[in-house]
């Protein structure tokens, strides 16, 4: 299977920033997108504030997550008063930094006392930044506290799979679904051909 280019991973997040804020947070009347800087969270983020800025006229900002800033950005982020956090951690940071800083995230979003519904990405997720950040007590204390969705991809099907995040005694995650969104045969090819590897590999353009 030919593997992505740049190119079509920036125009991946694209597609799917698009349905993310046109079906998945448009019920919402204030996001907040939280993500580490980089091109390819920052391009995702910037498709979903867009499309969720032009279907709904609502208020939308966008929150960087940088190591030793975390307090910071969630002290910005509760300024905010969102009603829904998206975490769009995932791109091209090396996976042990990304769910470092993505449970660091979720650790100052904890000591801030935000509450709102948490949206995490596809990519954290599914490399185990969830479960990870469950091993920390405050922090699965206020995941329960909270309503927590996963958005995930069935690759074969060409579906996107929006899921409430179901936290067990055991810390084991259960993903029940709430909808499911078919995508266009464009997106399914390049999802296909960037999620089936199991770290990102660019193709020159």
């Amino acid at each position: 299977m030919a593997k992505t280019t740049f190119g079509e991973e920036i125009y991946l997040r694209a597609l799917t920033g698009n349905i993310i804020g046109a079906q998945m947070v448009a019920d919402y009347a204030k996001v907040a997108f939280v993500a580490p800087k980089n091109i390819i969270c920052s391009a995702i983020s910037a498709a979903a504030e867009a499309t969720y800025i032009r279907e709904t006229g609502a208020q939308a900002a966008h929150f960087i997550a940088t190591p030793g800033q975390e307090a910071a950005t969630a002290e910005a982020i509760a300024a905010f008063q969102p009603e829904a956090i998206v975490l769009m951690f995932g791109g091209e940071t090396p996976l042990e930094e990304t769910k470092a800083l993505f449970v660091s995230t979720l650790k100052a979003l904890a000591e801030a006392e935000i509450f709102a519904d948490l949206v995490v990405h596809v990519r954290i997720f599914a490399v185990g930044g969830l479960q990870a950040a469950l091993e920390d007590p405050a922090i699965r204390d206020y995941l329960l506290d909270n309503e927590v969705f996963v958005y995930t991809a069935d690759l074969d099907k060409g579906l996107f799979i929006y899921n409430i995040a179901i936290i067990n005694d055991d810390n084991s995650i259960a993903l029940d679904e709430l909808l499911a969104f078919p995508v266009t045969v464009e997106h399914a090819d390049l999802l296909n051909r960037s999620l089936r590897d199991k770290t990102l590999h660019w193709a020159e353009a």
